[in-house]
């Protein structure tokens, strides 16, 4: 929403609006465009007399400004629907889909546009080094877009992604989530099956190779050119013969890898990043590219001046000789994926995964029974049990033993890993949210044990 609040800036109208325990980068994002931002819903919000109101699906009957909203009859509609009519009708739209990898990807497909000279137009739910903004309108015809399969609003239960109407899409992959809304995978997977109804003819669907829920979507019905890509061409064909696959060195971390396009080498890449996961990403990124008429070299040598994204393994900062690290790991396969990839870089250095269930999907425990082996990469891990967390923290993480902690407070964390971390460690906090200020919070606690020692 923050994003589209910036697009809606650039395109010349006057934008407020309303929100709950915005923390960075949005909230300094928006300061810094001269977006006014109120605290809470109340009915209030409305009194400056808005043209429009842009309904964001935090919102929920009950809440007063909803209620002052429909009782006032002024005009409103949802986020994707205002892209959809006000910025998007005129454009050849590149979507990003999956559970994993969405932001990191359109983060990168965005870059190598821009290196291009293309000028594109772009919404992501992250900042990428590379524009320090998550969102900006760009110049015709091109632009990149996050499509979250997240509902869209109160009043529209579709997922946000079948108002964008792509003519490249790429599907990273496809797990459970979103238990508010799901009840189940083969439900998630239906709404991918809209998503590509809408696919032109002429359109291309970059698809991870080797996903069995991806390929039942596909089995549903599409229309559209199909490309399959994999981080190792024997995985991508055994996937269903994919066109893009990677080649790494012996015991290679994803910062060098080369690119094949129907196993003929077409550009390698030189990068600062690490993980297969990266690399996935990569592929994809240069595959939606080469639709839009980027040649794949091209892709290759932009992407090694890609700069990452907020909040994807960040380094917050060094203090006492410990590396603390922001991810927005919040998914199993995600957090195995984050732990993984920091593991092939610092090789036997001590790893300390910090972790807050916050998902709504989390929160309720569905993940409970996978999170102890997505953590097991990590030599300590720390877990913060807040009030909403409906399940035996401790229980569903015995079979790490003794290296698990679980605390009920964020002081008490606070705590335990200033008491724990000592020079030479890497303290990797992964949270969807703010995480209470615990970045800082702890380089502050370990720069005054520094100072005091």
């Amino acid at each position: 929403m923050g994003g589209i609040a910036a697009i809606a800036r650039a395109a010349g109208h006057r934008v407020t609006g309303s929100d709950r325990n915005v923390y960075p980068p949005m909230s300094t994002q928006l300061a810094a465009l001269g977006i006014e931002l109120t605290e809470g819903y109340e009915a209030s919000q409305l009194d400056a007399a808005p043209d429009i109101v842009v309904v964001g699906n935090v919102c929920t009957r009950g809440m007063p400004v909803i209620e002052a909203l429909l009782e006032r009859g002024i005009p409103y509609t949802s986020g994707p629907e205002w892209l959809a009519h006000a910025v998007l009708a005129d454009r050849w739209v590149l979507a990003v889909a999956g559970t994993h990898g969405k932001t990191t990807t359109a983060a990168m497909l965005a870059w190598i546009l821009e290196d291009a000279g293309l000028s594109p137009g772009f919404l992501i739910g992250g900042i990428p080094g590379n524009f320090q903004v998550s969102a900006r309108l760009g110049e015709l015809p091109f632009f990149v877009i996050e499509a979250d399969e997240y509902d869209t609003a109160f009043f529209d239960k579709r997922a946000k992604f079948v108002h964008y109407r792509p003519r490249t899409v790429v599907l990273n992959n496809l797990e459970y989530d979103h238990a508010d809304i799901y009840p189940d995978l083969a439900a998630i997977e239906w709404q991918f099956h809209q998503l590509l109804r809408i696919v032109p003819g002429s359109g291309r669907v970059l698809v991870r190779a080797g996903e069995a829920s991806l390929e039942r979507v596909l089995q549903k019905g599409c229309w559209s050119v199909v490309e399959r890509f994999a981080p190792s061409g024997a995985a991508a064909r055994a996937g269903g013969g994919a066109a893009w696959s990677a080649q790494l060195p012996p015991e290679g971390d994803g910062s060098e890898f080369t690119v094949h396009l129907a196993d003929v080498p077409v550009g390698a890449v030189r990068w600062p990043l690490i993980g297969m996961h990266n690399v996935d990403n990569a592929l994809a990124a240069i595959g939606a590219a080469r639709h839009a008429g980027v040649t794949p070299e091209r892709a290759c040598a932009a992407l090694a001046n890609f700069a990452g994204v907020r909040r994807r393994m960040e380094l917050r900062g060094v203090a006492a000789g410990v590396r603390v690290y922001d991810d927005f790991a919040h998914h199993p396969t995600a957090i195995a994926t984050t732990i993984e990839g920091l593991r092939r870089r610092v090789g036997r250095e001590r790893i300390v995964a910090v972790l807050e269930p916050r998902s709504h999907t989390m929160r309720a425990g569905v993940h409970r029974h996978t999170l102890a082996d997505s953590l097991r990469g990590a030599d300590s891990v720390w877990l913060y049990a807040g009030a909403e967390l409906g399940w035996d923290a401790a229980a569903a993480l015995s079979a790490l033993g003794a290296r698990v902690h679980v605390a009920h407070d964020l002081d008490a964390l606070l705590s335990g890993l200033g008491g724990e971390l000592h020079a030479g460690d890497h303290a990797l906090l992964m949270s969807n949210g703010g995480f209470g200020g615990l970045h800082e919070r702890l380089l502050g606690a370990l720069a005054a044990r520094g100072a005091n020692a």
